[in-house]
């Protein structure tokens, strides 16, 4: 494959190298919505799955969640007990991070970072705990409690968004004044 001809084809700038707009981004995350809705029956969900990941984990070095309340329901159980592999939650978030890594590549945008200092580390890590465990708290991120519950028309995914962008905002205060 010659990649100076393919850097030069318009398809593949226009769809790979430059970035889509907001509106193609609605356009398939919409799209993508009422496509997992129809598959599975559940509407779409990122975080979910990344619990049963700690779980699987858990069990596989000789743990046991079948008592905790998280996983306590017939559902949880047979969602753990079906496997990493029949769970459309964990094969979709594969496709998410491939996807994205895809993506990336293709673009050209891919780059390893110098990290600047141990208080990026620190902010990086504790926003990553602190954004996970706030989406098990409201029973989803950005994904199933704002676009899933939007979608669905539930009162829940307006009042989501609304604190979203308010957490948003004093999170960027906080993370200038302490980490910048």
């Amino acid at each position: 494959m010659d990649f100076k001809k393919l850097n030069k084809n318009k398809f593949y700038i226009n769809w790979f190298k430059n970035p889509w707009t907001y509106v193609v981004g609605a356009v398939l995350l919409s799209v993508f919505q009422i496509v997992t809705l129809a598959a599975t029956g559940n509407p779409w969900g990122v975080s979910g799955p990344f619990a049963n990941w700690g779980a699987w984990i858990y069990r596989a070095l000789g743990g046991n969640v079948d008592k905790w309340y998280y996983f306590s329901s017939e559902g949880a159980q047979a969602t753990l007990n079906a496997g990493f592999l029949n769970d459309p939650g964990s094969i979709r978030n594969i496709g998410i991070i491939f996807g994205a890594l895809m993506a990336t590549l293709l673009a050209s945008q891919f780059k390893i970072k110098k990290i600047k200092s141990k208080k990026q580390i620190i902010a990086a890590i504790l926003g990553g705990l602190l954004m996970g465990y706030g989406a098990r708290l409201g029973f989803g991120c950005n994904i199933g409690a704002l676009y899933s519950g939007i979608a669905s028309l539930s009162l829940s995914g307006w009042v989501f968004g609304i604190f979203l962008f308010l957490g948003a905002m004093v999170g960027s205060k906080l993370l200038v004044k302490f980490f910048m």
